[in-house]
């Protein structure tokens, strides 16, 4: 049996207030080639802020 190709890859998302990075996630990064941003809960602000794909 062949071997699978991987396209999902492993992500860290960091708020753009803060600046911590509070959530891991996985993307695929043939679907998707930008970098990702979503609206995620920051326990450091606690609230809801912009999360952005960091390296």
């Amino acid at each position: 049996m062949a071997a699978k190709k991987e396209n999902r890859m492993k992500i860290t998302l960091a708020c753009t207030e803060c600046k911590q990075r509070n959530y891991n996630d996985y993307k695929n990064k043939k679907n998707t080639p930008d970098r990702l941003e979503l609206n995620k809960y920051c326990p450091f602000c606690k609230k809801h802020t912009l999360h952005r794909e960091s390296k």
